[in-house]
This record gives structure tokens, C-alpha cells and sequence, in this order.
């Protein structure tokens, strides 16, 4: 049997029985999420191979938790364990998972331990390790699961993700300062939306009233905030306020 046939007779039935099917759980096959690093040599551009991850188990539709690796079940359990750790890193996740259909090898971020184990983890098993881990009560962990907006049909990457899910986790976790290093065109203002989105929906607000927050989105030119104010920002509709100072 190769790779797909593992997966398809193996690895889907396991992922299923572990509850990974069922809503809000899921998870994404054949996940690509880099483009491929850009090579430069001479006058010739190419670029290298796509990271692309067998299986990406998400918690809710915006909170990725773990990922798994598939081997042909010729090769040993944990043969794919080294490539789940690394896209594990990359997309700051806790959980990685290497298998040939029969043995599934687990590596937990949080304790540095590696195992053997019989079956998948529930997505609450993993959700519950990790948010211990982390000290997340029960409001945090509400307001962090809170969905982003997805009416644009614009899906975030993996890097602003992270850094939408890192800054409101902060937050939530009365932060008082939190720097987001971004390159120009990696989506600034996208980020900035989905974070003021999440904090707006769950009602979040420093004072701990049950109203929405108050939130300042600042710019040294006008066509920085008309432009986002009139398109990104208009699912907040009256409550958009544009102030010249």
C-alpha cells in the first residue's frame, strides 16, 4: 500500500473515530500553506518546494491545534515525525502526529515528550492540554474562539493567523503592550480588522462591562484610513467613526 492508500483506509477512519469530523472539529487534507521560498541565481527566479502538511487538525475553523504526518504502512510509525515537528514550528502549533496507518507516534510541544499511542486524541483532549498549559479560563477561552470574519471570502495565511490569534490571546490575558512586526504587503490592515472583529464580537472590553469595545485604529495619512475605513471595515457599519487630528 503507498501513502494515499494509508491514509484513505487507515488514517481517515482514525481521525473520524476520534471525533475530528464533527462540527466544529475538523480537519483540512493536503494543507499547503507556504508558496514555496523564492530563489534568486542570476537573472534565473525559481522557487522551492510548497510546505504542504498531510492532515492540519483544527479546533474551530480559525485555531489550528495539531499536525499529522502519513507514511506508507511499510515504513515504520514514526518515519514522519521530523517533517510534522517542523510544520508544527512554522505555524506555532503544540501537537504533531506521525503514522503508517497502524502505529501513531505523538510529539507534545508542551511536555517535550514523545510516545506511542493508540489512537488520535480528541480535539477537547488536546484543547484542554494545551489551555491548561497556558492558564486559559473559561471566558478566555470563549473570546479566543470567537470566529473571524469570513464573509469577504478572503482566508487569512498562516502568518497572520498567528498573529491574529497571538495578539487577542494576549489581550484577553491583560497584556498591556503587544508588538506585531509585519512586512510591507503581508496584510497589516487585514490583521488589524480580524483582531478588532474578534474582540468586538465576543464584547471584550477593559473594564469588563458587557458592551463593546472602544477601539482607535490610527494613521499619519487620510487615504490610510478612508481606504480600510469604506472597504474592510465596513461590517462594523454606523459604529465606524473617522476623527482628523
Amino acid at each position: 500500500m503507498n501513502e494515499a492508500d494509508t491514509c484513505r483506509k487507515y488514517i481517515l477512519p482514525k481521525l473520524a473515530d476520534a471525533g475530528w469530523d464533527n462540527e466544529p472539529y475538523s480537519f483540512t487534507e493536503q494543507r499547503t500553506f507556504t508558496d514555496g521560498r523564492i530563489v534568486v541565481s542570476g537573472n534565473t527566479i525559481r522557487r522551492k518546494k510548497q510546505k504542504r502538511a498531510d492532515y492540519l487538525l483544527r479546533y474551530t475553523h480559525d485555531f489550528p491545534i495539531a499536525i499529522v504526518e502519513a507514511k506508507a504502512d511499510y515504513k515504520k510509525p514514526g518515519d514522519g515525525m521530523q517533517q510534522a515537528k517542523e510544520y508544527v514550528e512554522i505555524l506555532d502549533l503544540k501537537f504533531a502526529y506521525s503514522t503508517n496507518g497502524e502505529g501513531i507516534i505523538e510529539f507534545d510541544f508542551i511536555t517535550g515528550k514523545e510516545s506511542e499511542i493508540d489512537g488520535f486524541p480528541s480535539p477537547d483532549e488536546l484543547w484542554n492540554r494545551q489551555s491548561q498549559t497556558e492558564r486559559l479560563t473559561k471566558e478566555i477561552k470563549e473570546r479566543l474562539l470567537t470566529p473571524s470574519y469570513h464573509l469577504s471570502g478572503k482566508l487569512a495565511r498562516y502568518y497572520q493567523e498567528i498573529a491574529i490569534n497571538r495578539t487577542v490571546k494576549s489581550i484577553l490575558q491583560k497584556k498591556r503592550r503587544v508588538l506585531i512586526t509585519m512586512a510591507t504587503g503581508t496584510g497589516k490592515t487585514f490583521v488589524a480588522f480580524q483582531i478588532c472583529w474578534k474582540l468586538w464580537s465576543s464584547r471584550w472590553n477593559r473594564a469588563g462591562e458587557y458592551r463593546r469595545p472602544k477601539i482607535l485604529y490610527l494613521a499619519d495619512r487620510n487615504v490610510l484610513i478612508d481606504d480600510p475605513k469604506d472597504k474592510m471595515f465596513a461590517s462594523f457599519g454606523d459604529a465606524r467613526h473617522k476623527s482628523v487630528i
